[in-house]
């Protein structure tokens, strides 16, 4: 019996949209472009926040953190894809891949939690307005955000340690535009049942807790917001949470179009379609949904401007 061929990559090539060979110096240009509006876009929500002492509030305090987030996130990925792109440098080793696959698990973790936090916010200022600064005081708000950030940080380790130690003796050429998981897997030749298992105690414990929290907030949300008697007060209610609502559909959208859909319509090349929606439209978007539909943070960037 042949001996199975165990040899274990020392490098990896991403193969980024080489596909589309003719269009490298316009994709470059596109990315490019994307890529400093996200950064121009959320470091604007950042610096506004800070400046406007009519915008130190928990929901403008958890929109920095997720503006933070989309630029790390982000960073993580394009530069590369962009590297790619001018300069056809597809290699990396295989430490700055686990390297990248970490900092893009971390971040996506910290998002999901962040998006539920944020939710939970909402939730309070719609359904019990009363007590909303005595629930959401600062000190519980910092906790909220500390803890999101800790356990986003923690969760991919498991997944970076059990992906660094299986083999790749398939092939070393990754079809994605940065390490992703999934694509990383259909290299290997060692037994995936371990992170597969740690993918689902993951989903279980973490990713679905959150997307109930979310979905249940906007139960309430919604139905407090229908007994509001006044069109006034339904339309006042509604404008508070409807730019966060367009997030998180959004967000949950491109994730279950990313990883819910069934194993036989997978493929590597819609997986890299579905990840530039998760991965670099989205964020691009966030800032833009945040200060087209709140009328605060419209405010806040004219007084900036009045000021300058």
């Amino acid at each position: 019996m042949e001996e199975e061929n165990t040899t274990t990559a020392t490098e990896f090539f991403i193969l980024g949209f080489s596909e589309f060979q003719e269009l490298q110096i316009p994709l470059f240009l596109l990315f490019l472009l994307i890529y400093l509006i996200i950064l121009m876009g959320n470091l604007t929500i950042i610096t506004v926040t800070c400046l406007d002492p009519q915008l130190h509030t928990p929901m403008y305090f958890f929109l920095c953190n997720l503006s933070l987030i989309d630029i790390c996130s982000t960073s993580v990925s394009i530069p590369k894809l962009l590297d790619i792109f001018l300069r056809k440098t597809q290699r990396i080793s295989v430490k700055g891949c686990f390297t990248q696959m970490y900092f893009f698990l971390c971040f996506g973790c910290v998002e999901v939690l962040i998006i539920s936090v944020m939710a939970y916010d909402r939730y309070v200022a719609i359904c019990h307005p009363l007590y909303y600064t005595v629930i959401m005081n600062q000190r519980v708000c910092v906790l909220m955000a500390i803890g999101s950030w800790i356990s986003g940080i923690m969760e991919p380790m498991t997944h970076t340690v059990l992906v660094s130690y299986i083999s790749y003796c398939r092939s070393n050429v990754i079809n994605h535009f940065f390490c992703d998981v999934s694509a990383l897997l259909k290299l290997s030749c060692s037994s995936t049942s371990t992170i597969e298992s740690a993918t689902y105690i993951f989903a279980v414990f973490v990713e679905l807790p959150c997307f109930i929290t979310t979905l249940l907030s906007y139960v309430y949300i919604i139905s407090t917001i229908l007994r509001i008697r006044s069109t006034e007060g339904r339309c006042k209610a509604f404008s508070t949470c409807s730019s966060h609502l367009t997030v998180v559909i959004l967000f949950y959208g491109t994730t279950m179009c990313l990883y819910m859909r069934p194993t036989s319509l997978q493929s590597l090349d819609q997986n890299k379609l579905f990840a530039v929606l998760y991965n670099v439209l989205i964020p691009m978007f966030n800032p833009i949904i945040y200060s087209l539909r709140n009328t605060e943070v419209k405010t806040a960037l004219r007084k900036c401007s009045n000021r300058k």
